[in-house]
């Protein structure tokens, strides 16, 4: 039976997203994968104690995430962050629907397009050389992977691209860590947002006396001085870049080590490969395993409707799952990671309107992070055992707390 989102009958339901397994934790949840068996959506507790239908086979993610009659838009459904709305702060436009989210995201598609993110791959491999380096003169192992490596390339290279000195790098991670924790309370999210916040808008007003190359620069330039925006906008988009630019990839250059790392054979593949197509095809096939967003993806219908053969009625809570769809039976032998396979099509990065707006900064750090890593430390391995590493189960996206490693 069907409850309005304000009311909570969550109690005795199966809790979402779930435990992985000890044995296997770079699988989906249990549970999730059972759900995607089945027929149809599943009833769940979310993990900030709404009653919500679980959306876990491929077609059905992909219907959730098109259609018209079901909204992301938290002004309107506050239930759809964890923390609620504040409603002080300007709308975060991936929390928002058409028209005025493709208003919004049009401002911003120049500067994530294909060829310029081409563009910044030289400048990707200086960065990724320089923390290489850094890492391997410091001399220490086992070293933590994370935050020798894996967090520091991508914070640099959103740092870059915005403008935002990296010097405050400390500061942000602490706070993106906090709104992405299953565990933070409404209060300390809603407090790590506003610090964040006012921060940025302080970075902003300084860059419109001197403003540089840079995304934040020219907003205020091409956007601002033209009215199309006021500074908070500004400041609301940039927090929203660089929370995703870093926390996201940082994960996947974790997590993609320790699969290649488990996986020998492939990992030689990547590391002695000179064809970038072959490393692109192990990154899609790497993105559609591992599949990051764990808990994220919620969104709610405006009008009943029928989703996987399942009545959903209007006000009634999705929350979606891009891991458990990425492993859907379409692929052969999904729960194999296996670069050679053709992965593209894969939903890591959502699907429809609000898919990622910065998946081709993610591919090119990605395809150069890994085999970077591999081919300057050959004899790369993991300096404890699989059971002793400390997984993310408790982020919104899923990773590695720490990665020790050594060579």
């Amino acid at each position: 039976m069907s409850t309005p989102t304000g009311i909570d009958d969550s109690t005795g339901l199966p809790s979402f997203p779930g435990a992985r397994s000890s044995r296997c934790p770079l699988d989906p949840p249990t549970e999730q994968m059972r759900w995607r068996l089945g027929e149809g959506l599943s009833r769940v507790r979310t993990s900030h104690g709404r009653t919500a239908w679980a959306v876990t086979r491929f077609e059905d993610v992909k219907v959730a995430l098109s259609d018209p009659r079901i909204s992301a838009d938290a002004r309107r459904f506050p239930v759809l962050t964890a923390a609620g709305q504040d409603m002080n702060l300007p709308p975060a436009f991936p929390r928002m629907d058409d028209p005025e989210h493709a208003r919004i995201r049009r401002m911003l598609t120049g500067e994530f397009t294909v060829r310029r993110m081409e563009a910044m791959r030289p400048r990707l491999r200086d960065l990724i050389d320089r923390v290489l380096a850094e890492m391997i003169a410091a001399g220490h192992e086992p070293t933590d992977l994370v935050s020798a490596y894996a967090l520091p390339v991508p914070s640099l290279a959103i740092s870059l691209l915005l403008g935002v000195p990296y010097e405050e790098h400390a500061f942000f991670q602490r706070h993106t860590a906090t709104l992405t924790s299953l565990d933070a309370s409404q209060d300390e999210r809603a407090a790590a947002r506003r610090e964040l916040f006012d921060y940025i808008v302080s970075l902003v007003k300084l860059k419109e006396h001197t403003p540089g190359d840079d995304l934040i620069s020219r907003l205020l330039s091409e956007r601002v001085a033209t009215g199309q925006l006021g500074h908070q906008d500004v400041a609301m988009m940039a927090q929203i870049l660089l929370h995703a630019g870093h926390e996201t990839t940082a994960n996947m250059i974790g997590l993609g080590t320790l699969t290649l790392l488990r996986n020998p054979e492939q990992a030689d593949l990547v590391r002695d490969t000179h064809d970038p197509e072959v490393v692109a095809g192990a990154v899609e096939e790497l993105l559609r395993y591992l599949t990051i967003a764990q808990d994220m993806m919620w969104r709610v219908a405006t009008e009943d409707l029928d989703l996987g053969g399942q009545l959903v009625r209007a006000g009634d809570m999705l929350t979606i799952s891009l891991p458990a769809a990425n492993r859907d039976p379409r692929y052969e032998d999904p729960d194999t990671f296996a670069p050679d396979r053709n992965a593209r099509g894969h939903l890591a990065f959502g699907h429809g309107v609000h898919q990622c707006l910065g998946q081709s900064l993610a591919r090119v750090e990605l395809q150069e992070a890994l085999p970077a890593l591999l081919r300057a430390l050959p004899d790369l391995r993991l300096a404890v055992p699989l059971e002793q590493i400390e997984f993310r189960h408790d982020m919104a996206t899923f990773g590695v707390h720490a990665l020790p490693v050594t060579w």
